[in-house]
């Protein structure tokens, strides 16, 4: 039987190397007002918030309400109601284009 030390090993320096390159990413700001804490406390639990700003260049208030619902509906994102009420206001005043 052959030993498992340099698959483990391997492993190791892999994970640590992940780590490391993911310890690097900088944190993503948000613009300043209400609503950038429950934002960031929410979205950010299960994407980068680089995907706001992503979609900024065409995204409408409609447009950000049903995302925010997506979000809940279809990937399961435990959002209270109120929040999402918040969240859809934040990203339309700060990221919405009119429409």
């Amino acid at each position: 039987m052959r030993s498992q030390l340099p698959v483990v090993t391997a492993l190791i320096v892999l994970a640590a190397a992940v780590g490391a390159v993911r310890g690097e990413e900088k944190p993503v700001p948000l613009k300043p007002g209400p609503g950038e804490d429950v934002v960031a406390a929410n979205c950010n639990a299960c994407h980068s918030l680089d995907y706001i700003r992503i979609n900024t260049p065409f995204m409408t208030g409609k447009m950000w309400e049903a995302e925010v619902s997506k979000m809940i509906s279809a990937f399961g994102a435990t959002i209270e109601p109120a929040d999402a009420k918040t969240i859809t206001d934040y990203l339309s005043r700060n990221y919405g284009k009119p429409g």
